[in-house]
Formats: structure tokens, C-alpha cells, sequence
């Protein structure tokens, strides 16, 4: 059986920025090819293409992780039956919790310093986060409140903890169809991810930089002088390198118990891919983004549909990128440009492969002869509807 597999290769320039810091707060960075690299995780990037997928699905079609998954539960509860209080409420949530996924969902703990007042109530909480859609959250309450009368009881029947359990496995939203699902306590309703996200990182050597920066106190004496305040942040600035690979075979076994009734088949499918490619391509981490104001788009993108296995092209910079001219681009472009056919060729993949390009700007001019030259709306239309009508060809 042939798979289906879809790529993306992102060229994006990024000015002074500080998207993606580690524990100190300095621009994350990597070494590859013996050079230093800006570097941006696959989880940053992974959590802004889900925070864009809020504009363009519908919430239904969403999930929502979070340690509060009683609180979470609660709103729908009180939504179906305004008669049961916040504690009762509480309480069958984390019972339905609990049977669904096998996780405890207790008060937290306070610490030694906290008292806790009277009528002080704290919501029970897992001990990880955990990643509902919306449509699990809406089976999950109605059980919660059908067993009401005696919540523990009502889950020691067999048939009705099953029901629980595949309230929580069945109706994905397309954000853990996306991006996968793991429950330690449960590991039968984990969900494998159908999005793989690399680390992006500079395609040329790039060290970090000091901004100094001072804060005038706006009510300062005459006679005072100086600065209200005074500090440094880290920042760099990178033409980065961006992949991400969708395996749409398991994307659309992810979002096959989530079929809206009399709809066709593949139409699920092709709404998360578009969303998917709009929302990788056009999402933005926000580390410091009011201090930099770094909004770029990406100037390349390539997108490949594939029947066999998903291939990363950042070797072409595995030797950095010089400066050429004052810039990376143009470079990095035409290293792609070369790069990807004698990959495709050499690995016998040339024919099997559709390939879409959006690229702007003189710089990008090199991989015009890589395929079709698309906008972005174009783009994600084109290789959404492929990909779903792939899937049905091939399997």
C-alpha cells in the first residue's frame, strides 16, 4: 500500500526577534554543520499553528489542553442541568474524567505556606495536560450528568465506563487528529500524531545579540538624572529553514470517527489540510513580539505530495549559507533549487512527486523549475483537495 504524504519547505526571513528563548532568555540556537544556528522548536512553532487554527475552523472542530479539565468539564455540565452546583459539579466531572481516561483529577496541593479559608474551593486538576475536543467534552458531560444520582456507582458498570472511554476516543478535532494525544494513565486512547514538525534553524551561522535598553520615569524630578530603568534582552535575527511533513493516511484515520453525518468522506480530510498549511505557513511564535514586532511571512514555500516516505531538504545547508550581497536568501534558494532534484532523482522520486511553489520576490527566482507557481490560497485549496482525493485512489 502506497502512502500519502505531504511536505512543506519553508524559506522565511526573520528580523531581530527573540520568538523561541530558553531558560536563560536568550534566542534558542543549535549547532549543525559545525556552524552556530538560530534555532525555533518544533513546539513553538506546533503552538502557534494551533492558536491560528482559531481562525480558521470552526470551535467545534477544536480541542482544548489544559490541567483544568474538571473547570473545562463543569461549563458544559452546567450548561446541560443549570440545578447541579459548582462542587457537585466538580465532582462528577472528575469521575467521568477518570473513567475515561484512567487519570486521577484531584484538588492540587497547596503549599505549605497556604491556608485555606472557608468556603476556599479548589477545582480538581490532572496531574498532566490533557488534550479533549470539543465534541468529547459535550458526550463527556451528558455521561456526567446521567449519572448523577450516584456518579461512582454509575462507572463501576462496565458498559457505561466503555461508553466513557469511547466518548474520549472517538470525535477528534482536527488539532490532536494534527497533532497526536498522549495520556500516561491511558494509553489505549492515545492518538498518534499525523503532523511531524522539525526544529527551524538559520540555513547560515548566526550568534546572538545584546540590546541595551533604558526606561525614562515620567514623573522624574528635574534635578534627578539618569534612567527609571535599565536592562538587556538577547535577540537575533535568521533566514530560517522551516519543514513539517503531514502523513494524511494517518490524519484521515484520526478524523475517521469524526465524520460529520452525510458529509463525504474525504471533506474532513481536506478542511485539516488546508488549515494545516495556511496555519504552518502563516503562524508566527510570539516570544517578545511586542519588542520586535518581527511579522514576517515566508518568501518560499514548497509543498510536495508524495506516495512514499517524507524527505527533509535541510542538508542543502548542512555547509552555511555565506553572505552574499548583504543577504541569505538568494542563496539559499538556488542551494534548494539544485538540491532537491538530484534528491528526487538519485531516489527515484521524481514521478511520483506533485509539487506546488509560492515564492516572492527577485531572490526566489531559482526555484520557479521546482513546479507549479501558486499563491497561498491557491496552495492550500490545490494540495488539500489532492491529498484527500489521494487518499481514495491509493487505498
Amino acid at each position: 500500500m502506497t502512502r500519502t504524504i505531504l511536505d512543506v519547505h519553508i524559506l522565511q526571513t526573520v528580523p531581530p526577534n527573540n520568538i523561541n528563548r530558553d531558560d536563560t532568555g536568550s534566542p534558542k540556537t543549535a549547532y549543525y554543520g559545525g556552524a552556530l544556528r538560530s534555532r525555533v522548536s518544533s513546539q513553538a512553532w506546533k503552538r502557534a499553528t494551533r492558536s491560528d487554527f482559531t481562525r480558521l475552523l470552526h470551535p467545534a472542530e477544536l480541542g482544548t489542553r489544559t490541567k483544568r479539565v474538571a473547570e473545562f468539564l463543569t461549563e458544559h455540565i452546567e450548561e446541560l442541568d443549570s440545578s447541579i452546583e459548582r462542587n457537585e459539579a466538580w465532582k462528577l466531572a472528575a469521575e467521568t474524567i477518570k473513567a475515561a481516561t484512567g487519570s486521577k483529577v484531584e484538588p492540587p496541593k497547596r503549599s505549605g505556606k497556604e491556608e485555606k479559608e472557608e468556603g476556599d474551593e479548589v477545582a480538581p486538576q490532572s496531574s498532566y495536560l490533557m488534550f479533549l475536543s470539543a465534541r468529547q467534552r459535550e458526550a463527556l458531560a451528558q455521561l456526567a450528568v446521567e449519572g448523577r444520582d450516584d456518579i461512582t456507582g454509575f462507572f463501576k458498570d462496565k458498559e457505561n465506563k466503555n461508553r466513557a472511554r469511547r466518548a474520549a476516543d472517538t470525535n477528534h478535532s482536527v488539532d490532536i487528529a494534527l497533532f497526536g494525544r498522549m495520556v500516561a494513565d491511558g494509553a489505549d486512547i492515545n492518538v498518534d500524531a499525523a503532523a511531524q514538525v522539525a526544529h527551524a534553524i538559520s540555513v547560515h551561522a548566526a550568534e546572538n545579540d545584546a540590546d541595551y535598553y533604558t526606561a525614562v520615569d515620567d514623573h522624574q524630578r528635574d534635578e534627578e538624572s539618569g534612567a527609571g530603568m535599565i536592562g538587556t534582552i538577547e535577540f537575533n535575527s535568521a533566514t530560517l529553514y522551516r519543514y513539517a511533513a503531514l502523513d494524511v493516511d494517518q490524519l484521515r484515520r484520526n478524523l475517521g470517527e469524526g465524520l460529520r453525518e452525510g458529509e463525504d468522506t474525504t471533506e474532513p480530510v481536506r478542511r485539516a489540510v488546508r488549515a494545516f498549511l495556511h496555519g504552518f505557513v502563516e503562524s508566527m511564535p510570539t516570544g517578545k513580539i511586542n519588542t520586535f514586532g518581527n511579522h514576517t511571512l515566508p518568501e518560499a514555500v514548497i509543498v510536495k505530495l508524495r506516495d512514499a516516505r517524507p524527505v527533509n531538504f535541510v542538508s542543502a545547508f548542512e555547509e552555511p549559507v555565506p553572505e552574499e550581497g548583504g543577504g541569505y536568501l538568494r542563496q539559499a534558494c538556488q542551494r534548494l533549487a539544485t538540491h532537491i532534484p538530484e534528491i528526487e532523482r538519485n531516489y527515484g522520486m521524481e514521478e511520483e512527486t506533485r509539487t506546488w511553489v509560492l515564492r516572492i520576490g527577485g531572490s526566489t527566482a531559482a526555484l520557479d523549475g521546482l513546479g507549479t507557481t501558486v499563491t497561498m490560497n491557491e496552495l492550500a485549496e490545490e494540495a488539500s483537495a489532492e491529498a484527500a482525493g489521494n487518499w481514495t485512489e491509493t487505498n
